[in-house]
């Protein structure tokens, strides 16, 4: 017999599913994170990326496609952005002249500084809606669906 999507099945799979409980998660909490960059003209996603630039040696593209898990053409876009706007730059590999590595420039570590309160005060309003102890456990439980098991 085949499998059919009645409105009992389908309000069933949305109260079970993971993948519906995080996108929402995700939108909500985006949008939040989003208000607050919003003064310095960034987007979370755009927060992150430079975060993760911050972190240490530039990335190849492909690295921070994959620490990012973004495909390929959602990173370019956000990359150009960032790059046309100063605060990361783009430059060939040493080792691999088809690679691209991506840095951040002074101008990115500044507006990244500059940012640091504006994210705290997003994290507080997120981590006190959950309580302390229950985000450390979202995060833990998010790095190992995402196969990143690192804090």
């Amino acid at each position: 017999m085949p499998y059919r999507m009645t409105p009992d099945t389908a309000a069933a799979i949305e109260r079970a599913c993971i993948c519906v409980a995080v996108q929402r998660a995700a939108r909500v909490i985006g949008r939040e994170f989003d208000a607050v960059f919003r003064s310095v003209g960034l987007s979370n996603w755009q927060f992150t990326l430079l975060t993760v630039l911050a972190l240490g040696d530039p990335p190849t593209m492909r690295e921070l496609a994959e620490e990012l898990a973004l495909d390929k053409s959602t990173l370019t876009a956000n990359v150009k952005l960032l790059e046309k706007r100063g605060l990361i730059a783009t430059e060939s590999d040493t080792h691999d002249r088809r690679a691209r590595r991506v840095r951040l420039t002074e101008s990115g570590r500044a507006l990244l500084d500059a940012t640091i309160p504006l994210w705290e005060k997003a994290q507080a309003n997120c981590v006190g809606r959950v309580g302390i102890a229950q985000a450390g456990s979202l995060r833990r439980t998010l790095a190992t669906l995402s196969s990143r098991g690192r804090e």
